[in-house]
């Protein structure tokens, strides 16, 4: 079931799926989470929407794991993730394939895409719906 909350930016706080992020997790040991909540948090190390990940250091050498608000901040998230790439961070986001954005083609088309087949199954505080976009994972290395 599709919800009205998953076609708007209503709300922000859909919880990555712990299956789609483990194996992403056995492949890269994430260091933190840098968009979560305690209820939605996917590693030990997380910044909340009070922390505001977009105002913290992302340190050189660490791995972050980023699922970023999908409404109109994103593009802040993308370059924040893509800006501390260039400085020595690998970060992994988890995006709308929008295609046809700005952020998409000025950020994510610079690191390594993997797109997902299907869609996935997001879980909001006792929800689960399927999200109405395709996916993908974009990878930021350092350079």
């Amino acid at each position: 079931m599709i919800t009205r909350g998953m076609m708007t930016s209503e709300h922000d706080d859909w919880e990555t799926p712990q299956n789609f992020f483990d194996q992403l997790n056995a492949e890269f040991h994430f260091d933190a989470d840098v968009c979560a909540t305690p209820e939605n948090a996917k590693c030990g190390s997380y910044f909340t929407p009070e922390a505001d990940g977009l105002k913290q250091e992302w340190n050189s050498n660490k791995v972050y794991w980023c699922n970023p608000p999908y409404g109109r901040k994103i593009g802040a998230w993308i370059t924040k993730a893509f800006a501390a790439s260039r400085a020595g961070a690998t970060v992994i986001c988890l995006v709308p394939a929008r295609t046809d954005t700005a952020w998409w083609h000025d950020y994510c088309m610079k690191g390594e895409i993997r797109f997902i087949r299907g869609r996935l199954y997001f879980k909001r505080k006792g929800a689960r719906s399927a999200a109405p976009f395709p996916s993908a994972v974009v990878i930021f290395r350092p350079t």
